[in-house]
């Protein structure tokens, strides 16, 4: 009988993992259904397959479908908002079917281990770009570096989802969205924790993007990383309790993180309060809301905001707050929201990828190890290009190691049961040398 599988969301970062459970439903006998909130822009990608493959309407919301979804397939993957997904591990552990998603283990999804065993259940998680690629490609590298006898003493790794360069001309920050908007204006909104030499390190949100460190990518130039969340959960699962520098970074191009800082300490990355503003505010009066009194009468707002900023007036960063009309009469068009809703409104716009464009994503895993007595470094780098608006190495990077770790779980080959994650060899081995043979996605490694 075949397997059934049943993908929950089919959104931005979908479409590389459903063209690669289509290459492979016929050979490995899989019917597919993909539940989506909007099924009929998926009729054109599975007219072809419509003897493997169904698209079917989907509600988050009700869980009565979600129940009668998930009882009818063999393995269910969630694309979902990472929000949703312990409603719906629940429900597979309650059906005895597996999970495979690529978001984090959240405490919610740990706290169904043992439930999860019970059930003979394997919820597969982080198993996408960063949480997914980062572990494998880590893992593979620490397995070399200890196979040799080598002692790490310092690991930094470093992702980023941005621009090719010919699509960064039309856009002085180089950046433009092809995940989530809103965790990008909500990114780093909690104290980051790192270690460094032995002892940790904490860098509070107002600092963030004040404090980077520059990166350089073979055949890329220039980024800069800046700390990311809590780098310290990272050395359990990796084996690396031990080491004395440890820090997870993402990835930006140089003066993106400057001006951003700019937008940090403006108010208008906050979500927290309701603004109870009018849609027809513009945004040069929400931006003057939030400085002070000036002293000079008829001051305009943007000569304002860098004197406040501590900025030249003609500052790169400056520049780019311009170019997003901060200090235009554009009303903000949204009303009662907060600072962080109007900025994604804006951003949304601003920075949509065109159909034109190719993304890029990049990944650094930088590690120092002690070896016969001397201090050596190793590097290990990716460089991933999209190859249009829809399919984006964000949707490639994401979509095809989930994929492959499904088809490893349909096979039987997962054979651990709980909560997993991709640090067995004996997991993320095979995905990358699919990853590299099938699809040229390898990391470049310098020692």
């Amino acid at each position: 009988m075949n397997s059934r599988l049943l993908l929950l969301g089919a959104g931005r970062s979908a479409s590389s993992l459903i063209q690669y459970l289509l290459r492979h439903t016929p050979t490995e006998g899989w019917f597919l259904t993909v539940a989506d909130a909007n099924p009929a822009h998926l009729a054109p990608v599975l007219a072809a397959h419509s003897q493997y493959a169904r698209a079917v309407p989907f509600d988050a919301a009700d869980e009565d479908l979600l129940e009668d979804l998930v009882a009818q397939a063999d393995v269910v993957i969630s694309m979902l908002p990472a929000l949703l997904h312990p409603v719906v591990a629940r429900a597979c552990v309650r059906h005895g079917r597996h999970l495979a998603t690529a978001s984090y283990v959240s405490p919610a999804i740990g706290e169904l281990q043992e439930e999860a065993v019970a059930a003979g259940v394997t919820l597969l998680m982080e198993c996408g770009l960063d949480p997914g690629l980062d572990h494998m490609s880590a893992m593979r590298a620490i397995a070399h570096i200890r196979a040799q006898g080598g002692a790490i003493t310092s690991f930094k790794s470093y992702c980023g989802g941005l621009l090719a360069p010919a699509a960064e001309a039309d856009n002085p920050w180089k950046y433009k969205f092809t995940w989530n908007p809103r965790n990008v204006v909500l990114a780093g909104q909690s104290t980051a924790k790192f270690l460094e030499n032995g002892r940790p390190r904490f860098i509070p949100y107002q600092q963030l993007f004040a404090r980077t460190e520059k990166l350089t990518l073979p055949e890329y130039g220039d980024f800069e990383g800046y700390a990311n969340r809590d780098s310290l959960s990272y050395r359990a699962p990796y084996g690396l309790d031990d080491i004395p520098t440890i820090l997870r970074g993402t990835l930006r191009r140089p003066g993106y993180c400057a001006a951003w800082h700019a937008l940090v300490r403006l108010g208008l990355t906050d979500d927290a309060v309701n603004l109870d503003n009018p849609e027809t505010m513009t945004w040069a009066e929400l931006v003057a809301a939030y400085l002070p009194a000036p002293h000079v009468p008829g001051l305009a707002v943007a000569t304002r905001a860098a004197q406040y900023l501590g900025l030249a007036p003609e500052s790169e960063e400056m520049g780019r707050l311009h170019w997003l009309g901060l200090f235009s009469d554009r009303p903000v068009g949204h009303a009662h929201a907060t600072p962080a809703q109007l900025l994604e409104r804006l951003l949304s716009e601003k920075w949509q990828l065109q159909p034109h464009d190719h993304d890029l994503i990049v990944m650094q895993h930088l590690f120092e190890y002690e070896l016969n007595g001397a201090t050596h470094r190793l590097t290990s780098s990716l460089a991933v290009e999209g190859d249009d608006a829809t399919h984006t190495a964000m949707a490639k990077t994401v979509g095809l190691p989930l994929g492959m770790a499904v088809r490893r779980l349909v096979r039987g080959e997962i054979a651990q049961r709980g909560v997993v994650i991709p640090v067995a060899a004996d997991l993320y081995e095979p995905i990358l040398q699919e990853l590299a043979a099938e699809y040229g996605i390898r990391f470049q490694e310098e020692e």
